[in-house]
C-alpha cells in the first residue's frame, strides 16, 4: 500500500481545495412572462418551458 514520504504542505492542499466552494445558482427571466427562474427548468410563474405548457399553475 502507498504511503505519502513527506506530509503535504497547507499550501498546496488548499491549492487542491480552491474550487470546492459552492456555487450560486445561475437565474434567468422567463421569455414568455419575464419572471426570474432557474436554466432548465419549467417556469414556477407561467408553467413554461421552451415555449411548451408544461405545469399547470392557478394564480392566487
Amino acid at each position: 500500500m502507498a504511503v505519502p514520504k513527506r506530509r503535504t504542505s497547507s499550501t498546496k492542499r488548499d491549492k487542491r481545495r480552491a474550487h470546492d466552494h459552492l456555487q450560486r445558482p445561475t437565474w434567468v427571466s422567463c421569455p414568455s412572462c419575464t419572471e426570474p427562474m432557474l436554466r432548465h427548468r419549467a417556469c414556477p410563474h407561467c408553467g413554461e418551458y421552451r415555449g411548451r405548457k408544461i405545469l399547470n399553475v392557478e394564480a392566487v
